[in-house]
This record gives structure tokens, sequence and C-alpha cells, in this order.
């Protein structure tokens, strides 16, 4: 499913998994059947009570939804979907890498991109949850630099023969890893359209995924495709929206700004609902997707 003018702009799907409703290999499975082209989902390994932390939507302490604290782990949900699909890439929107080991964590993913024919997408973010953070031992003022190295290592791990990396927070000496991706798996960052954090992206990842209540969408895209070009980066950007309710002048521009991936989430509900849903979502976008095709 995509629209038109030779640079496609794909469809995604994002479940907010759970230990109820429908489970990530069913939801999948519906996603790529209605011909979405990727499926993420979250990750926190867990919510401390107590926190000071402020969520970017309440505003508070408050969280938005409970499913924080239910939520389950990413690589286990997407390998539970790799299994039933075929064709669908496999998403995190986000993980939080510096909560785990980055050889270990590196090892996961690079096994679920090889069973899954390399069909990985690594969404990260810096952490909004700072006591989630504090309880990894995660120096919250260093975070991001933490961040980088991760990538770093994991890159390299993923990429060499003999692997090895010297930083502030990962340290190993000429190591074996197998096995290495198919495809080394592309990296977004979901965090706010600013210019510290597209400054971030620019030098460190692949794209950016915008937040879901993100100010001036457009303005910020042709920010960052302004900061890519002009630090010399080859390509462009993957810039991946998360939306609300489908439009078709809004998939327009979107396209010709050069957005490459609209999300939708999936509701809460039972895997029949769940599925209904899609279906009604996927006629919706090919309809618009006719709208919006040009020559």
């Amino acid at each position: 499913m995509a629209l038109g003018r030779g640079e496609f702009v794909k469809f995604g799907i994002s479940l907010f998994t759970s230990d109820r409703g429908i489970g990530p290999a069913s939801a999948a499975r519906g996603a790529e059947a209605h011909g979405f082209d990727s499926f993420y989902v979250p990750e926190h390994t867990h919510i401390p009570v107590k926190r000071v932390a402020v969520h970017p939507q309440t505003g508070d302490v408050s969280l938005p939804d409970d499913r924080y604290m239910r939520t389950l782990d990413p690589w286990v949900a997407l390998a539970s979907a790799a299994a039933v699909t075929d064709r669908i890439e496999l998403g995190t929107s986000v993980a939080l890498p510096v909560e785990h080991d980055p050889i270990t964590l590196a090892k996961t993913i690079a096994s679920l991109d090889y069973l899954s024919g390399g069909r990985v997408i690594l969404g990260v973010g810096y952490g909004w949850n700072l006591d989630e953070l504090s309880d990894h031992n995660v120096p919250l003022a260093r975070r991001r630099t933490m961040l980088r190295e991760y990538l770093e290592a994991m890159r390299a791990l993923w990429t060499e023969d003999e692997a090895s990396y010297e930083g502030e927070f990962v340290s190993f000496g000429p190591s074996w890893a197998w096995p290495k991706p198919v495809r080394v798996p592309p990296v977004v960052v979901g965090a706010a359209g600013s210019d510290k954090n597209f400054r971030w992206i620019v030098k460190s990842a692949d794209g950016w995924m915008s937040t879901p209540l993100e100010p001036d969408i457009d303005g910020r895209i042709e920010s960052l495709q302004r900061m890519w070009r002009e630090a010399g980066r080859e390509g462009v950007p993957r810039i991946l929206v998360l939306d609300g309710k489908p439009d078709v002048d809004k998939l327009r521009r979107w396209r010709d700004l050069g957005v490459t991936e609209v999300v939708y989430g999936l509701p809460d509900r039972s895997e029949e609902d769940v599925l209904a849903y899609l279906g009604r979502l996927a006629e919706k976008l090919d309809g618009l997707r006719e709208s919006t095709a040009v020559g």
C-alpha cells in the first residue's frame, strides 16, 4: 500500500502491546494481510510507582494509558510476529537500548533480523521516564552519549568479522559475533522535532519518528532535511510520522515533503475488534492512495 509519484509513502501499524487485548502475532499477521508495510511495538521494562518524571503527553507524572505498566518485551513480541508473517517490517516505537547490555542486545536484534529475513527497524528513544532509566543505572545527563555509543558498538558487532569498541560506556576487545543481520537495521529516533534532536539524528541515526502530538510537522521535516544536506549525509533521512486520522490533503502534503512512512495506532480491544478496525483502516487508506496518486 503506497501513494504513487515514484517515491512511495508506506503505511505502518503500531500496537501498544500488553498482556490484554490482541496479541502481537495476530496483529502483525492481520496488518500484513491488509497490505500494511510495517508493524511497531514499544518498550518499558517497568514503571516505578513513585516518579518525578513528567510524561510528555499528560504534562505531569500521571500516565495516559495503564498499558505502560503492562508492556510486553518488544523483542519477544516481534519474534512472535516474525514467526507468522513473511513481508511486513518489524520495528520498535521505541526501544530503550541503554536499559540493556549492548552486546547482548546486539545479539538479540541480529538474531531477529536474521530469522525474519532482514525485516527489523530499530526505533530508539532517549527515554522520557527518568525514574525508569535511573533504576537501570543510566547517568541521566549522559544518556544521549550512552545511546550513541551503544548504537556504534552494536553496528560494529553487526558488520565486522572481528568487532571491537572503546568508549565511555561500552568497551570490548576483538570479538566474534554471529549471526550478522541480513540488513543492518536502520535506526530512527523517536523524539521531539527540535534542532538539538535533529543534530543528533544527522550524526548518529538514519531518520526520525515524530512524537504523537508533534506541532508543525511540515516545518520540522524541512528542518531535518536541510540539516541532513548541510551535514553532507548521502540520500535522504527516513521520516516516520505518527498519524491519528487519515486525511487526503495531509497525506499528499507529507508525501511531497518527503515523508517515507505514516504509522497508525491500534485500539486496545479484542482480536475480533482490532482485525475489523484494520480492515476499515486499510480500505480507507486504499481510497486515499487512489486520490493522491499523480501520473
